[in-house]
């Protein structure tokens, strides 16, 4: 006990050197006995922010709920705007036909479900192939005569007779342009509706052979680009690559499907024994913490030492050996750098240096090592103790789902806000308004009784203030999922704070401390959790708006100044983001356990870690390792279960029926990723929990003495490891270790 005495006054002084620059630690207050009931709201005004926000996004929705109409997405577009079948002038034509259909036999249309070619509405699909505008670039006028005019696909209120014999596409020129400047499709191929669109029959249904696609009218297809697409053979190798991708996904997805609906019952089985397997991992810890963390020392340690070893080894075997003398120079030949002994010097003397300065730190951080062992072994015992805790990110979840499922909705809505934008068109030259002017249909025949000038449907378009409401309604997606995650954090600081502040254990920990703590943050603290998801919401969209600005100069501006200042900025702002999240969850632990509003509780959590910063140095690190280690620990438990079971090589499971799958790998991944995802939301709570324990610890020793007025709460363990004791025997020593 002397040498642990020593070490505690030594900490102690270091300590008051730091008070004097580093704030104001709390002082003692007779009356706290853990997370204080009679507190005030705080941040009333961000509060308040935060409603009239929410208000203003039930605006955006209403707006985008009365102009827009995500069923266009579903139905088919035309080139013009219209929604195949449903809207006024092509309620009669309710299937879509792309003009050139190898235009859109690319990877880009199948990754941007665009297709560069004109789209119209038919009331039926062709059935035959037709190519006229290879019989007009072979006859040319003479072509006339024979042509079928009423198996032509033109666009709306073009008659193209009538334009070649009396309109503006007359002779043998005339009768080309129909084609080259897209008025007429230069070819048809027998369709079939497919989600309400005419696609070839090739594709959606199996026809042996490509030629089937010509008759003895028709050899080849010339598309409106002059392209001679030539025989069935060249058909065949233009559309083979889309089609031969169709069909593997198709394939595919049917295979995944049939795997995933033959293995359900054991895929939740699988996710099943992973949540088993993380509530176990988290109990044990209070055992196993140590161990796991001096095996892992020692076992780097070793790695070290043995690497180092060998290098030096092979450094000497090299010696004599011709060539290995050589002078160190860059070649693009890496392994010509292991035939050489300076190489193996080098990568002998930094695994001998990086093994030599983490012996130190380790020597020298030892103590502090112990203390953050027994707080993870501390948090294990909390956890335990109000094991509701460990199903408390259901319902954070399932409020996320919820916000994401009301700002797509919202988003859906604005994005499809579309109006009708008329233009003047065939205006005289004397006329008020110019071509391409916007007008009003309503009102445009009676402001304008006596002219030629028409208000034409031009396209339908978004309004100019749509892009701000994406803005505003992405901003808010950010800041209320950020509310939720903080309200969550909040909630569980409150819970384990009530647990440390016990005096002793079990004993004195209040009832139902979860939802109690749920209460204080909702009745209380709604605009401290507001204000701080709030600075979070700004800095994550100012770094949505970094990458747009990037992503619209990418191509367009060559200017290295530029590109490196945007890409700093993105660096900062995501260093930024990380600082401020690790200071808001230190915060919410402040607010939950004495009530004080955001920018109190940072300014306090913030001084209380810089006093501290070794001891939050490696309490953090440890416990990130230890979550870390214990997610991939469950996970690979059930993933490599999960694989012996799929290939039968579990001899004492033959009794049950392994299910017949195509891949078994599909299953397995499912399994391998559902389970990550619950051991991921188990192990949040256990960040919480030693986070928690921790800032309490903290206050625990700058705020209490031992003696009989101010006993220290913390567990007989951490007190012998920073040599302090209660200078009165309690209860609490002989209970705070209680299993």
């Amino acid at each position: 006990m002397g040498k642990r005495n020593r070490i505690g006054d030594k900490e102690q002084l270091v300590d008051n050197r730091k008070k004097k620059n580093c704030g104001k630690p709390r002082t003692y207050d007779p009356q706290f006995d853990g997370p204080i009931q009679n507190r005030s709201c705080t941040d009333i005004i961000c509060c308040l922010f935060f409603l009239i926000c929410i208000g203003g996004l039930g605006f955006v929705g209403y707006l985008g709920y009365f102009n827009g109409d995500p069923t266009i997405l579903l139905y088919p577009t035309d080139s013009s705007g219209n929604v195949c079948g449903r809207d006024d002038a092509v309620v009669d034509k309710p299937y879509l036909l792309y003009f050139d259909y190898l235009a859109c036999a690319n990877l880009e249309t199948l990754v941007d479900f665009s297709c560069a070619t004109p789209q119209i509405c038919v009331s039926s699909c062709p059935n035959i192939t037709y190519a006229p505008y290879a019989l007009v670039s072979v006859l040319g006028i003479a072509a006339a005569p024979i042509l079928d005019w009423s198996a032509l696909v033109c666009e709306y209120g073009f008659d193209p007779q009538e334009e070649f014999l009396t309109g503006d596409y007359q002779g043998a020129y005339g009768l080309t342009q129909i084609f080259e400047q897209e008025k007429c499709a230069a070819y048809t191929l027998p369709e079939s509706v497919y989600a309400e669109r005419c696609v070839p029959t090739i594709l959606v249904q199996t026809i042996s052979n490509v030629d089937d696609l010509f008759n003895e009218n028709t050899s080849y297809i010339l598309t409106s680009d002059g392209t001679n697409q030539g025989d069935a053979a060249v058909i065949a190798e233009t559309l083979s690559s889309v089609l031969t991708i169709i069909l593997q996904l198709q394939g595919v997805f049917e295979v995944l499907y049939e795997d995933v609906v033959a293995s359900w019952h054991v895929i939740l089985i699988g996710i099943g024994i992973g949540t088993l397997l993380s509530m176990v991992f988290i109990v044990l810890m209070r055992w196993f913490a140590g161990i796991i963390v001096y095996l892992t020392i020692l076992l780097l340690f070793a790695l070290l030492a043995v690497g180092t070893f060998y290098c030096f080894w092979y450094w000497k075997q090299l010696e004599g050996v011709q060539g290995s003398d050589d002078a160190l120079t860059f070649t693009t030949n890496l392994l010509s750098y292991l035939r050489l002994r300076i190489t193996w010097l080098i990568f002998g003397c930094v695994l001998g240096g990086i093994l030599l300065i983490l012996l130190l730190i380790t020597l020298c951080l030892c103590n502090r090592i112990r203390i953050a062992i027994a707080l993870i072994k501390e948090s294990s015992r909390a956890v335990s103790s109000m094991f509701s805790t460990l199903f408390w990110p259901i319902i954070p979840f399932i409020l996320e789902i919820f916000v994401v499922c009301i700002w797509l909705s919202i988003s859906l809505f604005v994005s499809t806000s579309y109006y009708n934008r008329y233009t003047v068109v065939d205006a005289p030259v004397d006329f008020d308004l110019a071509n391409g002017t916007e007008c009003l249909m309503d009102t445009f025949n009676a402001t304008y009784p006596n002219t030629t000038a028409r208000c034409q449907f031009a396209e339908y378009t978004l309004p100019w203030y749509t892009v701000y409401m994406q803005f505003y309604s992405l901003f808010m997606l950010f800041w209320l999922i950020n509310f939720v995650i903080a309200l969550g954090q909040m909630t569980l600081a409150g819970a384990f704070a009530s647990y440390y502040w016990a005096f002793t254990k079990p004993q004195d920990i209040p009832a139902f401390p979860l939802f109690k703590s749920l209460w204080r943050s909702i009745r209380y603290h709604l605009g401290s959790l507001a204000f701080g998801s709030l600075i979070i919401a700004i800095i994550q969209l100012i770094r949505v708006i970094l990458e747009y600005v990037e992503k619209k100069l990418k191509g367009k501006m060559d200017n290295k100044v530029v590109q490196y200042i945007i890409k700093c900025l993105k660096c900062v702002f995501w260093i930024l983001e990380k600082v401020m999240k690790f200071i808001n969850k230190n915060a919410y632990i402040i607010i939950a356990i004495y009530g004080d509003n955001f920018c109190k509780a940072s300014q306090d959590a913030f001084w209380l870690l810089l006093r501290n910063i070794l001891r939050v140095t490696v309490v953090n690190k440890l416990t990130d390792f230890i979550i870390l280690l214990g997610k991939l620990c469950v996970t690979v438990l059930i993933g490599v279960a999960a694989f012996f079971y799929f290939t039968d090589q579990i001899t004492f499971l033959s009794f049950l029926t392994i299910p017949d799958v195509t891949y078994y790998w599909t299953p397995i991944i499912i399994i391998c990723i559902g389970t990550y995802a619950i051991a991921w939301c188990f192990f949040s709570v256990y960040d919480m929990a030693v986070d928690t324990l921790f800032l309490c610890f903290l206050e625990d020793l700058e705020r209490h003495d031992g003696s009989a007025e101010k006993p220290y709460y913390m567990s007989r363990e951490l007190k012998d490891l920073v040599g302090k004791k209660n200078k009165v025997d309690t209860a609490q020593d002989s209970d705070s270790d209680y299993e």
